[in-house]
Formats: structure tokens, C-alpha cells, sequence
């Protein structure tokens, strides 16, 4: 799998790879910023029923619920998707 480097993400794409990677996990992360990061890295984006949402690159998937009321992703979304990002190759 090829290593995605920063340096090829815009600044606000860029800011959140950083913030998903950061410890202590972040669980304040707004999960739209998450969505528009996996759209950029060219994720396909699959919508489920209900909360439920899908991303696909190269044959890896991840599933995911969208957070709701509110708009955090929350600590356990973060690490599933620090654990996604390793999968396609992009690391801070």
C-alpha cells in the first residue's frame, strides 16, 4: 500500500490527521471534518440506513454510525478512524 503523505492534503485536511492522531485521542473532533477528510483522500462514500455511513478505497472499508445529537465524533470514532487511516497508508 503507498504511504499518502501530508504534504500532498490541504491545510484543513491536513490539521485533522494531525488532530486524529494526537494523544490523548481527541473525542471532540467534529466528524463532518472527518467525512470531508475520507472524501479527499478519494474514499467512496456509501450511505447506509439510518446514522449508518460506509467509506471504501482500493477494496478497504470502514463502517461507521454518524454521531447524533451531537456533532463530536467522540474517542472510540477517532481510533476506528486512526486504525482506517493506517489502512490506506496515511500516517502525520
Amino acid at each position: 500500500m503507498k504511504s499518502i503523505m501530508l504534504q500532498n492534503l490541504k491545510g484543513k485536511h491536513r490539521k485533522t490527521v494531525i488532530a486524529i492522531f494526537s494523544e490523548p485521542v481527541n473525542g471532540n473532533l467534529e466528524w463532518s471534518r472527518i467525512e470531508a477528510l475520507f472524501v479527499a483522500l478519494g474514499c467512496r462514500l456509501i450511505e447506509g440506513s439510518g446514522s449508518s455511513v460506509t467509506f471504501e478505497k482500493d477494496g478497504i472499508r470502514a463502517y461507521f454510525h454518524r454521531p447524533h445529537p451531537s456533532r463530536a465524533a467522540l474517542r472510540y470514532r477517532v481510533k476506528d478512524t486512526r486504525f482506517f487511516l493506517e489502512k490506506l497508508g496515511v500516517k502525520p
